[in-house]
This record gives structure tokens, sequence and C-alpha cells, in this order.
């Protein structure tokens, strides 16, 4: 099974090196695309790793590549220090192929949820589908739009099957930024790609609501039921606000 889990000691630094950012709340400094951070060692380790929220680079913190950098690192050659040609096509690769592997997490804990039991064998055939993809000689020339139109159905189908016993509110796409839902019965609920920057969700029930690809940014998850919660990741608990015992 492809690791979907980043692991930085197998990796090349490359989401130090590969993206752009701009100087914002999530970071304090402009980078160019393909050009190191600053606080890259040489080590290929962050130098500030422990100080990066009060340094101004909280962006980082809840980046994740699902695995994706050591996959790159390990497939296409280890150190872009050494050769231009290997170091575009590794920091090209990377969003790419970060995208499938994400794909991947969201296949892999559809197959453990009971409730979709049914979908299993399609699950397991799109996961490797999807594994195949990311490890394609040139995963740039791929057609990602169209290929997430083939799967986020299925992932859809696999949602309401795991709701189907707690049909919350639909909240998908929503704008919910600062909202208050404190107390709120959210079973069941949809958050697919909702906004809940700053939203407040203590002490709601969870159990069985899906977060595929909502903005949880300062939103206060303090003792909210999580278990059961349907394809939240650990960067979007890491940009929530939580309680210390939470998952």
């Amino acid at each position: 099974m492809t690791e979907l889990a980043a692991d930085c000691s197998r990796c090349a630094a490359l989401c130090c090196v590969a993206p752009a950012f701009s100087k914002s709340s999530d970071f304090a400094v402009d980078k160019p695309a393909g050009r190191a951070c600053r606080n890259l060692g040489d080590d290929f380790r962050c130098t500030v790793h422990e100080k990066l929220i009060p340094l101004g680079f909280p962006g980082c913190v809840v980046f994740v590549c699902f695995g994706a950098g050591q996959r790159i690192t390990r497939e296409r050659g280890g150190d872009w220090r050494s050769d231009r040609a290997v170091a575009a096509e590794m920091f090209a690769a990377l969003p790419v192929v970060r995208q499938l592997h994400e794909l991947m997490w969201y296949l892999t804990e559809a197959l453990k949820l009971d409730e979709t039991r049914r979908l299993h064998p399609k699950l397991r055939v799109a996961l490797a589908e999807t594994d195949a993809l990311a490890g394609t000689p040139d995963p740039r020339k791929l057609d990602l739009d169209s290929y997430r139109r083939k799967v986020v159905p299925l992932l859809r189908r696999a949602s309401a099957a795991a709701r189907s016993g707690h049909r919350g509110p639909d909240h998908s796409g929503a704008h919910l930024i600062g909202r208050r839902m404190r107390g709120a019965d959210l079973r069941g609920a949809s958050f697919r790609g909702a906004l809940l920057i700053g939203a407040d969700l203590r002490d709601t029930d969870l159990r069985r609501a899906d977060f595929t690809g909502a903005d949880m940014r300062g939103t206060d998850l303090r003792g909210a039921n999580l278990n059961g919660v349907l394809f939240l990741t650990s960067s979007q608990l890491r940009a929530a606000v939580t309680d210390p015992d939470q998952p």
C-alpha cells in the first residue's frame, strides 16, 4: 500500500521549494516557485520548525502532502540540487501527485466504513487506478480535472451511505464564516467544500459529518464529538481550534 502520510525524513523538502507563496497571514515572506525557503537547511530540514507559527508561517504547519513528497523523492532522483532537469521534473510533479494521493486518502478512508461495503469493489478499483496514475513517468500530462470528475461521484456515494442513518443539514459549499452553531446536533451533516473559517462548532455532535475539502481555519471544535467524523484530514484539524485530547 502506498504511504499516504508525510514522512519528511525521506523527502527532499519539496514542499519547501516547489510552491510559490506570497507574504500574507499564512506566510511571513514572498517566495517564488522553485526557490528554496530561506528557513530550509542543507539537510532538507526546516531550521525553524518549532517556531513556525510565532515567526509567521502557519501555512507551513497546516500543509500536508499525503506522502507525495517522499514518493517523488524516491521515484525521481532524490536530490533536486544536483540537476536542474531533475529539479524541474520533481517540482512539477508535486502538485499533481499530491492531489492524486489526496484522492487515495479519501478512497482509503471510505473503504474503512462499514456502511460502504457495497461500494468496496469500486473503491478498491479506483484506489489502485489512482495509485498507478500517481506513479506514471510524467504525471503532468494527466487530465486531473477529468479524473476527479470520475472519482468524486464515487466518494459522494460513499459519504451518502455513511450518513444515511444521520441525515443532517446539507451545508455543502456554504459560506459559514464565523457562524455560531455551538451545541447543535450536526450528525450526518455535509460540510463538503464549506467555508468554516472562525465558525463556532463547540460542543456540537459531528458524528458522521462530512468535512471533505472544508476550510477550517480557526474553526472552534472544542468539546465537539468527532467520533466517526468523515474525511477530516490532519491539516484541517491543525488549522482548527481543538482540545488537547481530541483526535
